[in-house]
Formats: C-alpha cells, sequence, structure tokens
C-alpha cells in the first residue's frame, strides 16, 4: 500500500521548484525549517512588487499608494483571520508585530496586567520555548513592583515525553487561575500539544493564549476547533519574510485586547511578503503540506531507531513504525551517544546537510545538552532523509 510519500510526490515536486534558494544550491539539504523557512517564488515576487509599485506609509497619506499600502495591511488582517479559520472574525482583532517573541511580550505587558489582581495566578509552560515564559516572567515581576502578588505555576508536563499532563493540570487550576499560557507544536519534540485537553482542564472561562510558531504554515490551523483567546505565530517560520508576525485576539474572555502605546510604521513589505504566504500555502493545502512533513519525520525516525548511537528526544510511544501515537509533525531531535551535538553539526554541513544543534532556546533544564534538531517543509525529499540516516549510520 502506498504512503503518503508516494502518494503525494506529484504534489510536491513542483512545489519543491518553487524555491529559488533551493534549486539554486542542489548540493545542499536546507533542514532547519523551525528556525526560520525558505521563501518560495511568488512570495519573493510579492515583496519586489510592492517595494517597486506602492511602497508607502500605511494609515498617514491620501496619495494613491498611501492607500494601496494601508488596503494591504487591513487586508491582511482579514486573510489571518480566514487563514485560521476564525469563527467569528467581525469580533476578533489582529495586531502585526515583529515576530513569535515580540507578540507574546505584547500581550504579557499590554494586556496581562489588565485581567490580574493580587492573589491571581497563571499557569505557563517552563518546558517549552524561552519565548513562552519569559515574557509572563516579566509580566509577573512588574505587577510586584506596583505591590500586586501573581503566582506562577509551572503546566504539568509529563516526563520525557514533554507532552503537558491535563489530569494534574485540571488539579492544579483553582478559582484564582486566571491566564493559562500553552504551545501548539513542541519546538523540540516536535509534538502537537492537544491543547483541547488544556481547555477541558482549564475550564470555560480561564483565557488560554497559543504560542503557533511551530504550527502556522506547517499544519491546518482552525480557530474553530482551537478554544484558545490568542494565537501568536512568526512571518518568518511561515514562509514570509523576517520581522513580522500577527497576534489574533478573539476578544471574548478578559479585556479587550489593545496595545499599548503609539502605533508606528508596520513592517508593511514583510506584510505584503505574508499575505502571498498564506494564499501560497492554501493553494498547496495545509493538510498535504502536514502529511508529507509529517511522513518525512516518520521516516527518519523509523530509521533513527535502527541506529543504536542514537537517542531521539520525545515520546517514546511515538517512535516505532507501527505506533497509534501521533508522529512528530516536522520536527525530529536526537542525539549521538559519544559525538557531541555541534560536533555532529559540523560533520553534517561537510555532507551539505543544515541543521540546528544548541539547546534550542529551551525553557527551564528538562534538556541541559545540546542536539540535532532537524526540521522539515515542503521542499525537503525522501531521498535527503535517506542520504541523511545514510551518514549517519557511518558515524556509528
Amino acid at each position: 500500500m502506498a504512503g503518503p510519500l508516494e502518494e503525494l510526490a506529484a504534489w510536491q515536486r513542483p512545489l519543491r521548484a518553487q524555491f529559488p534558494i533551493i534549486t539554486a544550491h542542489p548540493g545542499l539539504v536546507f533542514l532547519d525549517s523551525a528556525a526560520t523557512s525558505q521563501k518560495p517564488r511568488a512570495v519573493l515576487d510579492a515583496a519586489w512588487s510592492y517595494l517597486t509599485s506602492s511602497n508607502a506609509n500605511a494609515g498617514r497619506g491620501t496619495y494613491p499608494w498611501a492607500n494601496t499600502t494601508t488596503a494591504l495591511v487591513e487586508r491582511t488582517r482579514e486573510r489571518i483571520k480566514e487563514f485560521l479559520g476564525d469563527p467569528a472574525p467581525g469580533r476578533s482583532a489582529v495586531h502585526f508585530t515583529g515576530g513569535t517573541t515580540e507578540g507574546l511580550r505584547t500581550i504579557a505587558r499590554d494586556w496581562l496586567p489588565g485581567l490580574l489582581a493580587d492573589g491571581d495566578e497563571i499557569v505557563v509552560p517552563f518546558t517549552d520555548h524561552q519565548a513562552n515564559l519569559a515574557p509572563w516572567l516579566e509580566a509577573r515581576d512588574l505587577l510586584a513592583r506596583q505591590g500586586v502578588r501573581v503566582t506562577v505555576r509551572a503546566l504539568p508536563c509529563q516526563a520525557g515525553s514533554g507532552d503537558y499532563d491535563a489530569r494534574r493540570l485540571g488539579e492544579l487550576v483553582g478559582p484564582r487561575t486566571r491566564f493559562v499560557a500553552v504551545t501548539h507544536v513542541h519546538h523540540v519534540y516536535g509534538a502537537d500539544m492537544n491543547v483541547h485537553r488544556v481547555r477541558r482542564a482549564v475550564g470555560p472561562e480561564v483565557p488560554i493564549c497559543l504560542d503557533a510558531a511551530q504550527s502556522v504554515g506547517h499544519l491546518p490551523v482552525s480557530l474553530a476547533e482551537l478554544d484558545v483567546d490568542f494565537l501568536v505565530f512568526s512571518g518568518h517560520k511561515t514562509l514570509a519574510l523576517p520581522g513580522t508576525g500577527a497576534v489574533w485576539a478573539r476578544q471574548q474572555r478578559g479585556p479587550a485586547f489593545r496595545p499599548g502605546g503609539w502605533d508606528g510604521t508596520p513592517n508593511t513589505v514583510g506584510i505584503a511578503s505574508l499575505e502571498a504566504a498564506l494564499d501560497w500555502l492554501q493553494e498547496a493545502g495545509p493538510d498535504r503540506v502536514e502529511q508529507w512533513c509529517t511522513a518525512l519525520g516518520a521516516r527518519l525516525t523509523d530509521g533513527l531507531s535502527g541506529l543504536d548511537a542514537y537517542e531521539v528526544l520525545g515520546c517514546r510511544a511515538s517512535l516505532p513504525a507501527g505506533s497509534t501515537v501521533q508522529r512528530r509533525t516536522s520536527i525530529v531531535t536526537f542525539r549521538h551517544r559519544e559525538i557531541g551535538s555541534n560536533d555532529l553539526g559540523f560533520i553534517l554541513f561537510s555532507y551539505g546537510f543544515m541543521v540546528r544543534c544548541d539547546s534550542h532556546c529551551q525553557a527551564g533544564a528538562s534538556e541541559k545538552d545540546s542536539s540535532v534538531r532537524v526540521s522539515l517543509h515542503v521542499h525537503n525529499t525522501p531521498e535527503e532523509i535517506d542520504a541523511l540516516l545514510s551518514v549517519l549510520a557511518s558515524l556509528q
């Protein structure tokens, strides 16, 4: 029986051909899409077209170029809502940021303090990306200087897998729990963190903020199914240019989200590229992108399972080829038992493979040692995975 890689091969080949940097370097294999994504031609063309036809400031002029740019910004807000499956776009809001980190800090700085009172509690992840921990701790410290004491509790996780422990979370939540921050796809373990279980555990009234940096652009995201109050993502991980991202706010639990301060000039060329990226992804099909990348990740973990020199991080039950547990979405992280990860990264690049080798900005002390992260996108191929496995096997 043919699997996703065989069934989708004819779909994937023309998509790969649309990435100029990939086709221009046939001897290199880019395996670091969780850090930043490569850009298809349509995105590059959209940025060039904007800069050479209507580059102007948004909301600050009445001449045609300014009007075109203002329309672009507002149109892209609505495009984001549509792409994310917003069930009530007339009630929600989209605010552009420089990326996920800035977006989370904006919520922590400009919205969260208005929600909290002395003695309240928030629950946040201590084993996910640092960007989804530091802003909430900063908000606690800011409030403490104002005489408002807020307790920060660690979101319970299952040892070894990194998955959220919904049962323990339900026991942790109390009458003073006012806010929960979660991650959609873990940036090290590659697991979908099953946010729907978090909502069931915390109840219908507590606002939830979702870090979607590793999900938007990699798999279908439906706000109609995700009962969250904020969703934050980065453009540069969604096939768009660096320096842009967005905060989507439901505007139904807690105070309305209104970023503080004066709205400066937005990254208009980044917004143009983001609109084009969302259009490109919609045309390609987020469900097929997910199927392709998950199948590539499964091919890699299946190969690594036969190599005794390597330890794959994350949920052990998801590793066997016949596993009934969900496979890694597009991220596989591992260590060699004898070769240091930084050294392994240099070795792999000598063969043309570009991977991430460090602690991956992970918060807390759950993974103190560096590791090798392979993160995939639609331009990657089974042949690249097989070539990588061949090199890894030679290093046993």
